[in-house]
């Protein structure tokens, strides 16, 4: 088979199995996406040292079409706490967009042992955590832009939307977890944006671009990934009605784990 039609099913194919999970389990994309590209961009032969980049970036880009959907979702239900959102946006923001800034000024290799080890402590939270207590309210104006700047620029390092950070802070503030869900999820949305446009100016100028970019963001990669995600995201959540959600948790996170302990030692 033609190596662009193999590239483009393994996008679709991402596309499809990040789409599922997110249903299945309520966890985000960028942990499957951002491995599985990563892997895809060796075999096509991009610079080394710029395959995490394109990954971060590409993987940021293809959260907003999913993150508008789940928040529409979410607002339709009543679960999102606007208030909390509003008074997080601006710190995310900024915190999105120096992450990208960062980690365009940080080599691949970095990139990916930090990827690797937070994928082994969402693992860790999955397989053996139970999910944070209410110990006080949600703080004033500046706790909440300082909370964004941290949610916002990790998510943006990883390439991720966000959900597995926003989550326990917003339940640690006393918010209640469907709302918590509702909001990280909304929450993404700004952290895709900015963190996206960030890859975009952070990879402006490449000499070792592969074609078919704008910065860090590869799209023929963003179109399979997308092309797949949004439609499997129901089946996901139509099976998460019908399976033992513990025990594909725990398997997943067992995935996850090797994963993420694959990409600290390669």
């Amino acid at each position: 088979m033609d190596p662009i039609a193999i590239s483009l099913l393994a996008y679709v194919g991402t596309g499809a199995v990040a789409g599922v999970l997110a249903g299945l389990l309520g966890i985000g994309g960028g942990l499957v996406i951002v491995p599985a590209l990563a892997a895809v961009f060796a075999l096509q032969g991009f610079p080394d040292n710029l395959l995490m980049h394109f990954a971060l970036g590409t993987s940021l880009a293809a959260i907003v079409p999913t993150s508008i959907a789940s928040l529409l979702a979410h607002h339709r239900r009543g679960s999102v706490h606007w208030e909390a959102v509003r008074s997080l946006t601006p710190g995310i923001v900024l915190g999105a967009l120096a992450g990208a800034w960062l980690a365009g000024q940080s080599s691949s290799t970095g990139l990916r042992v930090f990827f690797g080890c937070f994928e082994v402590l969402v693992a860790l939270q999955l397989a053996f955590g139970r999910q944070p207590g209410v110990h006080r309210e949600l703080p004033g104006v500046f706790g909440q832009e300082l909370a964004g700047v941290l949610i916002g620029g990790v998510s943006s390092l990883l390439g991720i939307g966000g959900g597995t950070l926003t989550v326990p802070y917003l339940r640690w503030n006393g918010v209640e977890f469907r709302a918590a869900v509702g909001t990280a999820a909304t929450c993404g949305l700004p952290i895709a944006l900015a963190g996206s446009a960030g890859y975009v100016i952070a990879g402006m100028g490449l000499k070792e671009a592969p074609g078919l970019n704008s910065g860090f963001i590869y799209w023929p990669a963003l179109a399979g990934i997308v092309l797949a995600s949004v439609p499997m995201a129901p089946l996901g959540a139509t099976l998460a009605h019908r399976l033992p959600r513990r025990r594909l948790v725990r398997i997943f996170a067992l995935v996850l784990a090797v994963i993420g302990v694959r990409m600290v030692l390669v």
